[in-house]
């Protein structure tokens, strides 16, 4: 069955439909020997080469194996797949594969550290990333001054970015008042360096910066920064549900499931 070319290699793990597409864009990619397009179709009996390398397209049923994991980003690590200049790219740190490519869901710039998460479902990743899934991203953030509750009200009802508005769903004290203060803060998008131009819009400097939170998923704590560990399945779920997306291959793994299950005896 022949899907858009960025589907295609988005489901199979090769990157983000939004990276794909770019890859297009910049000639990148060829389609059977000629330059992709975008609004080319492919199945995976089709030539495909990115850079003029060979993709090898997996049967479909081998690409329902999806890897996916959580990291916990230091500061001064760069979601980009190569470092930048002295910084560290996350990529260097996570497990190599075969086949796959890791997708970062989302990204964090360098001096802002914790959740991360990443997959082989580009679909997944793409998903969670829209802008129309509104997912919930949580930050603990330590201000520079003492912001009244004017100012936290401002920032709860919203302030005019270069780039349009933008407000926190959600604001609320972390521990006691200090000359620093922590706050914890919801938003239900990823622009880029979101939080910090919402507080700088009042005056304000952030000074540290944490993801602790992405939907469903919440960091785990004993993850040393700069490590991972898997999802557990009841995270995987969680996210699927949330992208409105069926697991891959469980569907498959119920009807195997059933199919093994003994015949009930009747009663007697």
């Amino acid at each position: 069955m022949e899907e858009r070319l960025q589907k295609l290699l988005a489901q199979l793990g090769f990157g983000s439909r939004r990276t794909i597409e770019q890859w297009i864009k910049d000639g990148r990619l060829t389609l059977n020997g000629k330059p992709a397009q975008l609004g080319d179709k492919a199945s995976p009996t089709d030539r495909i080469t990115l850079d003029g390398r060979p993709i090898r397209l997996k049967k479909s049923d081998e690409g329902m194996h999806h890897q996916h994991l959580m990291y916990n980003k230091a500061e001064g690590e760069v979601c980009s797949t190569k470092p930048e200049g002295e910084l560290r790219s996350v990529f260097e740190n996570l497990p190599r594969l075969k086949g796959k490519r890791w997708v970062s869901v989302g990204r964090l710039d360098a001096n802002t550290s914790g959740l991360l998460l990443f997959t082989t479902d580009g679909n997944l990743a793409n998903k969670l990333m829209h802008p129309s899934a509104g997912i919930e991203r949580y930050y603990a953030v330590r201000v520079m001054g003492h912001p009244t509750d004017e100012d936290l009200q401002a920032l709860r009802d919203g302030v005019e970015l270069d780039d349009g508005p933008a407000q926190f769903l959600d604001i609320s004290p972390m521990g006691a008042a200090s000359n620093n203060p922590w706050f914890q803060v919801m938003l239900a998008e990823g622009r880029n360096r979101e939080v910090r131009r919402l507080w700088a819009s009042r005056g304000f400097t952030v000074s540290r910066l944490k993801r602790i939170r992405f939907g469903p998923v919440e960091i785990d704590r004993r993850i040393l920064r700069g490590k991972y560990r898997p999802l557990t399945a009841r995270e995987i779920a969680a996210l699927y549900a949330v992208a409105c997306l069926p697991i891959p291959g469980a569907a498959e793994k119920n009807t195997r499931t059933a199919s093994r299950r003994p015949p009930q005896s009747r009663r007697r």
